[in-house]
Order: C-alpha cells, then sequence, then structure tokens
C-alpha cells in the first residue's frame, strides 16, 4: 500500500489522536513504538513509524503488518476493518450545514455586522458590495481596521471563512477565525 494514500494518511491522524499529540520529533516516535507494543504485545520501530510519517527519506510503500499494528493501536481488529469502518464513515469530510446568521445577499451597501468569537474577539464590519467587506473596528483580534476580506456568510457556531484578505501591500490571504467552537454572536448594527 502507498503510505500517500488518504486512507494511510486518515489512519496517521486517528493513531495521533489516540496517542493524544501530534508525532513529529523522534521522541513521539519512540513514545509511539513503546504505546503500540503496550497496546498490541508487538513491536514497531521507531524508525518503521519515522519513514511511514515522512519524517526521514524512504520508499512510498508500507507493509499491511504495519498498517495492521497501527489500525490496532487505533481500536480496531485490523487494517480491513478500519478500511471498512472509513467506508462506513457517514459524512467524515463533508457535510451540509445551516445556522442562523447573516448572508450577504441580504446585506445593502454600508451595513455593518458585530461579529464575535472566543475568547474575547470582537470586530464591526461593513458590507461594501459582492462579497466585500471591510474591518471598521475590532478588539483582541488579528484583524485590524482597514483590512478588507470576501465572505459569504457569517453563522452561529460556525467558523468565520475569510478570503482575499487584503492588509496595505501585503498580498492577499485566506483567514479563519472561531475555528474550534465558530462565532457566538452575529448582529447586524
Amino acid at each position: 500500500m502507498e503510505k500517500s494514500t488518504p486512507e494511510v494518511q486518515q489512519l496517521r491522524l486517528d493513531v495521533e489522536r489516540q496517542l493524544g499529540r501530534r508525532v513529529c520529533s523522534p521522541a513521539d516516535f519512540d513514545r509511539l513504538s513503546l504505546e503500540v507494543w503496550d497496546k498490541t504485545h508487538a513491536t514497531l520501530s521507531s524508525s518503521t513509524l519515522k519513514r511511514l510519517w515522512g519524517y526521514v527519506d524512504a520508499g512510498e510503500s508500507v507493509q499491511r503488518n504495519t498498517l495492521t499494528l497501527l489500525a490496532q493501536y487505533a481500536g480496531y481488529a485490523d487494517w480491513e476493518h478500519y478500511l471498512a469502518h472509513l467506508a462506513a464513515a457517514d459524512g467524515a469530510e463533508s457535510d451540509t450545514f445551516a445556522g442562523e446568521g447573516i448572508r450577504t445577499g441580504e446585506l445593502q451597501v454600508g451595513d455593518r455586522v458585530l461579529l464575535s468569537w472566543l475568547p474575547n474577539r470582537r470586530c464591526i464590519v461593513r458590507y461594501e458590495g459582492g462579497l466585500r467587506y471591510v474591518v471598521e473596528e475590532q478588539e483582541n483580534s488579528k484583524l485590524r481596521a482597514g483590512d478588507r476580506f470576501d465572505a459569504a456568510c457569517f453563522l452561529l457556531g460556525q467558523p468565520m471563512y475569510l478570503d482575499n484578505l487584503v492588509r496595505g501591500d501585503m498580498p492577499a490571504t485566506s483567514y479563519v477565525a472561531g475555528k474550534e467552537h465558530g462565532l457566538h454572536r452575529v448582529e447586524k448594527l
């Protein structure tokens, strides 16, 4: 199996979730090797783990036994059961969402919107037409007054995704706010 397949990439994420941390240093690989031994009573060397995670250069293939041991560590009977779980997962990466909030199409040019998210971020933006907004005021945010960005909507409980964020002469970028808990206040002023 190729180590760059989505299934193997997801297994790495699930193993890190089980471990409770990202695996990105030699000590992390040693710790994971010991954790796999403690749970499965089978040896999986830290050098094998380093190759699988791409920490050291190696070929693209990974042994089925390695995948089975990591699947067992993540709580599955074997690699095949893990693949069956992934196939049966409902909307793991895609889903629709709805929510109370403000959609750009509901606004008139010049309308102002108050947005806030945890822990204590607050921002007032002015709608400029199309999908374009400008930041008028902010408190405790990385956004600054005068920043311009595009957004389609602001929904309670959902992250705020901004595109084409421009500040002065800096190149446009994308930005997300409220990534973990979403917006907790969306109000047309």
